[in-house]
C-alpha cells in the first residue's frame, strides 16, 4: 500500500513537471497551492498541491495503523536471517523416533514394503522430501516421495534392496547395476529440480565450491571411508544445506539420527566420509523451476511429529 501511494505521488509529480518543462516551482504560504513561474518571471498557472501533503498524511496513518504488524514482520525477518535453518525440512525415517514422539518423525516409518519396513531403507526418500519441502512452496511426506518415485522412475524396492539408488548393502554392485542415484535424479527432475550426479573430487576445495554453489545436496556417506562422525555406517544418505563459509559448516538432515538431526557439522566430515566404492557419492540441487514440476504435490496426510 505504501509503495502504491509513493508511486502515485511520483507519477503526479512527473506528469506536472512534464507539462511545464524548464520551469521551477514556488510554494505559496499556507501550503495549499503552488505557482508555476515561467522564464519571464510571470506566474502562469496556480496548481493545487495539497495532494502531496495528503499522500504523506495517509502514508503515516497506514504506518501507524499497521505498526504492530510491521514490527512483527521485521522481527520474523530478523529471526529468519539469524536462523535460516528454521525453514529447512529434516524428516526422520525410523519407528523408534515415531514411538518416542520425536519432531520430524512420522507414521511412514512403519509402512511395510515387500518384507521391509520403510524405517530400514527410507533415508534417501527422506532426503528427497527434505529438498521438495524446503525449496518449493509445496509439501510432501517421505512416503509420498516413495510413491511418486515408484511412478516416474525405475525405482523398484525389493526385500534385499529397498533404498532408492542405494548400493551399500553389497558394496556398490547393485548401485552400478541399477544406475545408482539415477532413480533419485529422475524423480527430483520431474519434481522441478535441476540436479547433477557427482563423484568425490580429488580436492576438498573443489567440493567446498560445489556445495557452496548449490541449494541443497544429498550425500552418501560410509564409516568405512571415514568414521570421524558417522559410526558403523555401511552406507547412508543424508541431506546438507546452508553452507557457511565463515565456519566451513553445513546444516545436516540425518534421517537415521534423531539426536544428530538438525545439527551444524564441518563440511570436511562429509567429504572424508563420502562412500567411494559407489558409482556416485552425491547429488547437487542447483535450481528449481515451477514450470518443470510435474508433481505439484502439496500436503502431508501422514501423521507426523511436525516441525
Amino acid at each position: 500500500m505504501i509503495a502504491l501511494i509513493l508511486c502515485v505521488a511520483l507519477f503526479c509529480s512527473a506528469a506536472v513537471s512534464g507539462e511545464n518543462d524548464g520551469s521551477e516551482w514556488k510554494m505559496r504560504h499556507g501550503g495549499q497551492k503552488y505557482e508555476e513561474t515561467g522564464t519571464d518571471g510571470r506566474v502562469q498557472t496556480p496548481l493545487y498541491a495539497g495532494i502531496l501533503a495528503e499522500f504523506r498524511a495517509n502514508e503515516m496513518a497506514i504506518l501507524s495503523d499497521n505498526q504492530e504488524i510491521l514490527a512483527k514482520a521485521a522481527e520474523r525477518a530478523a529471526e529468519e536471517a539469524a536462523h535460516p535453518e528454521q525453514g529447512v525440512y529434516t524428516f526422520l525415517q525410523g519407528p523408534k523416533s515415531w514411538t518416542e514422539g520425536r519432531a520430524w518423525s512420522g507414521e511412514w516409518s512403519n509402512q511395510y514394503v515387500r518384507g521391509n519396513y520403510f524405517g530400514n531403507f527410507g533415508c534417501g526418500l527422506c532426503c528427497m522430501a527434505n529438498i521438495y519441502c524446503t525449496l518449493t512452496e509445496y509439501t510432501c511426506s517421505p512416503w509420498d516421495m516413495y510413491e511418486y518415485a515408484r511412478q516416474v522412475s525405475g525405482y523398484a524396492p525389493s526385500r534385499k534392496i529397498g533404498a532408492i539408488g542405494h548400493g551399500a548393502v553389497d558394496g556398490g554392485d547393485t548401485m552400478r547395476k541399477r544406475g545408482g542415484y539415477k532413480d533419485m535424479k529422475v524423480t527430483l527432475r520431474k519434481s522441478g529440480f535441476d540436479c547433477t550426479l557427482n563423484i568425490k573430487p580429488e580436492s576438498y576445495e573443489q567440493f567446498q565450491q560445489e556445495i557452496a554453489a548449490s541449494q541443497m545436496a544429498v550425500v552418501l556417506v560410509s564409516s568405512r571411508d571415514d568414521d570421524t562422525y558417522w559410526k558403523k555406517t555401511g552406507g547412508h544418505y543424508v541431506s546438507i544445506s546452508l553452507y557457511d563459509a565463515s565456519s566451513d559448516q553445513v546444516f545436516l538432515g540425518d534421517p537415521a539420527d534423531p539426536d544428530g538431526n538438525r545439527s551444524w557439522i564441518p563440511l570436511r566430515y562429509v567429504y572424508d566420509a563420502l562412500k567411494t566404492v559407489s558409482q556416485y557419492q552425491y547429488l547437487l540441487v542447483q535450481d528449481y523451476a515451477e514450470e518443470q514440476n510435474q508433481w505439484m504435490h502439496d500436503g502431508i496426510t501422514d501423521a507426523w511429529g511436525g516441525m
